[in-house]
């Protein structure tokens, strides 16, 4: 099987000394309890899933992101892994996927999951270009999966047992018939649980490999505290080799596999983990008002400029405004929109909004109270604003604090325009 991986370390093992891969903690609640894992944990010297240093929003992610991409200029994937399942919390998980292609439209996004959920977004994820997938797939037959799960929420029922292993089962094996339908590059994780289905893993291989799976991770199974597996010893060395040898001649191997947290960032196997969780916390301190800035829908930023460099323009003079967005951490100008006339009364301002309602903010250097009260009622942000168009841009995305700039006289009305202190018409 040759199989272009393109530059994501976990799918190609020459990538992985070259190319970093950052996972962004959005996703904090699980719709299964695996019997091997214990999320309530963690320590800077545990390596495994399900651990994070902490839970972050969207815009908190996009944040942290830009600040690694500095510090690490060769990450070129941008995953989503927990410390839940990323379908568990799919608005955090799109939103933060929507916002990342959006400024960083070069990255690789990829999604790990148990798929339960992952059906119904497939489409979306396509949509998003997000080109690789993994999966984790224990056991093709129920009574094996039922071993290892001890239950399955969905649709806000709890199933058990064989119901809940078989609702699974077959969630996942529609999802990845869907994903190989959309071009999605599929990974199935197993866990190498002894005395469970250590000896069942080439028929997990068949069956994924007729689906068209693209490669399949068997991963010894890690003895967590508190979890009713710990007791399990892991697998031996020989033992891994051998469910691999078995499984090859089904569907690709992946063997440089280092079970990575899900607040990994880095080349594989050099994670920084004490750095990178305190770069992870300081995003926390990002208030929430300042975060909800920018949305998913809302992703730009409007500037009214009189010559593209300064925020130094009353909006009732603006002929056009300026739209901004992010990309490779720096501001950049999307496109010029040309504002209604004048003369319009509140009738100018409403136009002026639907056509600004992919923007989260607008900066001026001056506005009235009626264009401003239109706005904001349709929910663009208005700041009176002094400084350079790039500098208070970036911020505003980054959601840093820019109360230093804005501008502390009182707006009178006649007073900073050429207009005729009757209100902005």
């Amino acid at each position: 099987m040759n199989i272009d991986f393109a530059n994501h370390p976990c799918f190609n093992e020459k990538a992985r000394h070259k190319f970093g891969r950052i996972h962004l903690p959005v996703a904090q609640k699980c719709n299964v309890q695996c019997n091997f894992c214990n999320r309530k944990s963690d320590c800077v010297a545990e390596n495994r899933p399900g651990v994070t240093s902490a839970i972050i929003t969207p815009m908190q992610a996009l944040v942290y992101l830009n600040k690694m991409i500095r510090k690490m200029p060769n990450l070129s994937v941008v995953g989503i892994a927990g410390p839940g399942d990323p379908l568990a919390n799919p608005d955090e998980t799109i939103g933060t996927l929507k916002l990342v292609r959006d400024l960083y439209p070069s990255l690789l996004l990829c999604v790990a999951t148990n798929g339960l959920n992952l059906l119904p977004f497939v489409d979306e994820l396509a949509e998003l270009n997000v080109s690789h997938v993994t999966i984790t797939l224990n056991a093709v037959d129920p009574s094996i999966g039922a071993k290892i799960y001890s239950w399955v929420r969905h649709n806000r029922r709890t199933f058990l047992r064989e119901e809940g292993a078989e609702l699974l089962l077959n969630n996942q094996l529609k999802a990845i018939a869907r994903l190989k339908e959309k071009g999605v590059l599929v990974k199935i994780n197993t866990i190498i649980i002894p005395g469970i289905n250590d000896n069942h893993i080439p028929e997990v291989a068949k069956k994924v490999g007729e689906l068209g799976a693209d490669v399949l991770n068997c991963m010894p199974m890690y003895p967590v505290e508190n979890t009713p597996f710990f007791s399990i010893e892991p697998p031996s060395l020989e033992k891994v080799k051998e469910v691999r040898r078995q499984a090859t001649q089904f569907v690709a191997q992946m063997n440089h596999c280092t079970r990575c947290r899900a607040d990994a960032a880095g080349l594989i196997g050099e994670d920084s983990i004490l750095e990178n969780a305190e770069a992870l916390n300081a995003c926390m301190d990002i208030s929430e008002e300042t975060n909800n800035i920018i949305s998913n829908k809302r992703p730009y930023v409007a500037v009214a400029s009189m010559e593209g460099v300064l925020i130094n323009q009353h909006l009732g003079e603006a002929p056009h405004v300026l739209i901004y967005k992010m990309d490779d951490d720096h501001p950049i100008l999307v496109e010029v929109r040309r504002t209604p006339p004048s003369g319009g009364g509140l009738e100018r301002w409403k136009k002026l909004s639907i056509q600004l309602e992919d923007c989260a903010v607008i900066l001026v250097n001056g506005i009235g109270e009626n264009p401003k009260k239109v706005l904001e009622e349709s929910g663009l942000k208005t700041l009176i604003v002094d400084g350079m168009i790039d500098d208070v841009v970036k911020l505003v995305i980054e959601g840093k604090d820019i109360n230093h700039l804005i501008k502390r006289n009182k707006f009178v009305c006649g007073a900073e325009c050429s207009g005729s202190s009757t209100g902005c018409g």
